[in-house]
Order: C-alpha cells, then sequence, then structure tokens
C-alpha cells in the first residue's frame, strides 16, 4: 500500500505491529516517571477468553522500551513465544541504550519490584497457528492474572498500563484496573495526542 498510495500510510495495528498504542504507552510512561533509565518494566501474558489475540502489542513494546533504557521483562507460560527475532532486537536494543531485557516463565518474578506491570493477553501463534481460542491448555493458565496480590509484590508506586478493552475477571480484577495503580485512562487519552502527532508529521507542509 505504502508503495503505491498518493498520501502517507500509516498502520493502525497489524498482525505484527502496534505502532499508534507504542508511542501512547511511551508518552504516558514519560509523564508518569521522567526518567526512564533503569526503570523496571514488566510485559506480562494475561489469561483471557474473548478471543486469539493478535502479538502486535507485546510485540512492539518489547522491540520500543529497551531504546529508552528500561529494564523489560517479558513473562508468559510456556508456548506464548514472541518470535526469535523480535527477542534478538530487543536485547540489541537494550544492549546498545542502556537496558536490560529478559524473559521469564514466572509470573511472580515479573510482578516482584516492577515499576510499570503490563499484563495483558496475547494469542500462541508463533508456536500454534490454530484459532481455537479456549483449549484444554489455556484452561490450565487461569493463573495469570494481574491481582492485588500481585501488585503487592511490585513497587510501592508501580503504575499497572492495558491496552484496552481489558478482559476484566480474566486477565485483571476489577479492584486493580479501577484502582489507585491504574493509569489505563491516561494512556487511552494519549493514544489521541500521539496519533494527531504522527498524522501532523507526516501530513504536515513539506
Amino acid at each position: 500500500m505504502a508503495a503505491h498510495s498518493t498520501v502517507p500510510i500509516m498502520n493502525l495495528q497489524c498482525d505484527l505491529y502496534h505502532p499508534m498504542q507504542g508511542l501512547a504507552d511511551l508518552m504516558t510512561i514519560e509523564e508518569v516517571f521522567p526518567d526512564t533509565k533503569h526503570l523496571k518494566v514488566s510485559i506480562i501474558w494475561a489469561y483471557a477468553e474473548s478471543h486469539k489475540k493478535p502479538i502486535s502489542v507485546p510485540l512492539t513494546q518489547i522491540l520500543l522500551f529497551p531504546r529508552y533504557a528500561m529494564d523489560v521483562t517479558l513473562a508468559y507460560p510456556e508456548g506464548y513465544d514472541l518470535p526469535d527475532w523480535a527477542v534478538e532486537k530487543a536485547k540489541k536494543n537494550a544492549l546498545e541504550n542502556g537496558g536490560s531485557f529478559r524473559i521469564t516463565h514466572d509470573m511472580k518474578e515479573a510482578f516482584k519490584d516492577a515499576d510499570i506491570v503490563i499484563p495483558k493477553n496475547w494469542g500462541s501463534w508463533v508456536k500454534n497457528q490454530s484459532t481455537v481460542v479456549v483449549d484444554d491448555y489455556i484452561k490450565t493458565l487461569k493463573g495469570w492474572k494481574c491481582t492485588e496480590e500481585m501488585m503487592k509484590l511490585a513497587s510501592p508506586n508501580v503504575k499497572y498500563m492495558h491496552a484496552l478493552p481489558a478482559d476484566r475477571g480474566n486477565e485483571v480484577e476489577d479492584s486493580v484496573i479501577d484502582g489507585p495503580h491504574s493509569i489505563v485512562y491516561q494512556e487511552a487519552e494519549n493514544r489521541l495526542h500521539t496519533a494527531k502527532a504522527v498524522m501532523a508529521m507526516v501530513m504536515g507542509d513539506k
């Protein structure tokens, strides 16, 4: 489309990338934590039943956040891997910009001492191409949920983020997403500002 279009093309989300969400997330993080160096950010798989979601949000986040010197943890149960090339690029971005990137399959480890937690579901597309949403394996993973108990493991000033809409009751408890640590509405508002900024850049005076 970009090669043949006479006007700018903006990717509002595809199977691999969600650049507009990534920009809004980054803006939100910098509003709350102006110094992102060694900020502990955990991107955590969470249980959901609504549909088999794309990997574009977590993939974008692991590529973007290490470029701002954040210490990024990616946590997920076995089988919910992101592509190897994306993981390698995330590690490279961390190395080049003074941050860090690691993977764990232990949810509690990801929550521990985190400054920002982003518990969100994504599908097992890399390992399993089936479009079945709820299978026997995922039923065993209902414990991958953002709860008050998990939040207590994090930094006292931890912030909860989500691209929305969240699968309430599965991905997250209402008391967390509606609680004092949640900045999801600030994050949602920033989708407007960052999208307008991109449009201004690509459609402004040449």
